[in-house]
């Protein structure tokens, strides 16, 4: 039986001090992650060089009693890997070429995906081999129709408009995108789980402004083939989902995806998930990310919510989406003192 707490809890089991990890916890809000962003050449540099991503993802390990470190890398790194172009324009985001129809959508391939992304699977491997024993290392992909969003629409949107209108106004060129993104990621994902990942998540960072067939044929449909084709080649592959936004759609997406553990955004209520949520799959999550950046007895207020509903079942502690970078860090040391009591 693995010692790793988070993994654990991940497949099942609960502990009267739930694991916890931070989304984004290797990031701008660390003093020492800007100096060392700062000596690249750029944000996909950064997550293409093994020895700085190795560097970031250990930097709040070692600064929190975390349990688990997550590759440092972003879900864009598969449109980049399949022949699109994306940029990182500072103060921008993400900037790709949009893709308008079929044509676009043959001109991607699947063909050199891992050769692409071998630097990262470096990572994966460097980590497993230097962060200590108990510490679950996390692998992740953003799920296909969240990166479809992006490789659609050029950048992020609020609305996701150009996305689901391509869906609606040609849907063979969707299907074919969405069949590229299941293999790629599923290769992607396979091979950080051959690498050393212990458990990957993955991020449906755009599970809102759906309706519900959308959401089944754009969210739950794709997730569905690619953990299939993860545990064809991984028997028993331990999945955290990250449908923010899904709100009443999660249990379906559980129930339909066979993931073993679901992230839940801060919107979500507590006694909702308690009820419908927690019954299907180890609830993770869901300070609201501002809550952190005001600290105090409010934020413990919530916290403590946090943990009093999620006492008798599984749960690993994190934010409902990911930390700012406005984030004092003396406020994530009392987050951290929080919850491991």
């Amino acid at each position: 039986m693995t010692n790793r707490k988070l993994l654990q809890c991940v497949l099942g089991q609960k502990f009267d001090v739930p694991p916890m990890w931070i989304m984004r916890q290797a990031g701008r809000y660390l003093p020492e992650y800007r100096e060392v962003r700062a000596s690249t050449k750029g944000f996909l540099d950064l997550c293409y060089t093994p020895e700085k991503a190795i560097e970031v993802t250990l930097q709040p390990l070692r600064r929190f009693d975390l349990d688990a470190a997550i590759l440092f890398s972003d879900i864009l790194v598969i449109p980049d890997a399949l022949g699109q172009s994306v940029q990182f324009q500072p103060g921008e985001g993400p900037l790709l070429e949009p893709l308008e129809g079929m044509d676009d959508v043959k001109a991607l391939s699947v063909d050199k995906v891992l050769d692409h992304l071998n630097p990262v699977l470096e990572t994966v491997a460097g980590l497993r081999s230097t962060i200590d024993d108990d510490k679950t290392l996390i692998g992740f992909c953003g799920a296909p129709w969240t990166v479809a969003t992006y490789m659609i629409g050029g950048k992020g949107s609020p609305d996701q408009a150009a996305a689901r209108l391509f869906a609606l106004q040609q849907p063979e060129a969707f299907a074919e995108l969405m069949d590229v993104l299941v293999e790629a990621s599923a290769k992607y994902l396979i091979a950080q789980f051959k690498a050393g990942a212990d458990v990957v998540q993955i991020f449906e960072s755009w599970a809102l402004n759906l309706d519900e067939v959308a959401f089944d044929t754009y969210v739950v449909a794709p997730t569905v083939k690619l953990i299939n084709k993860i545990r064809a080649e991984i028997p028993n592959a331990p999945i955290i989902g990250f449908p923010r936004g899904a709100a009443a759609n999660v249990p379906r997406y559980i129930r339909e995806t066979g993931v073993n553990s679901v992230g839940i955004d801060y919107a979500m209520p507590l006694d909702y998930a308690k009820q419908h949520i927690a019954p299907l799959a180890t609830v993770q999550g869901n300070l609201d990310p501002l809550r952190l950046v005001a600290g105090g007895d409010q934020m413990n207020r919530a916290v403590d919510a946090i943990l009093e509903a999620f006492s008798d079942t599984p749960h690993i502690f994190n934010l409902g989406h990911g930390i700012v970078p406005q984030t004092p860090i003396e406020h994530v040391e009392q987050l951290v003192r929080r919850v491991k009591g």
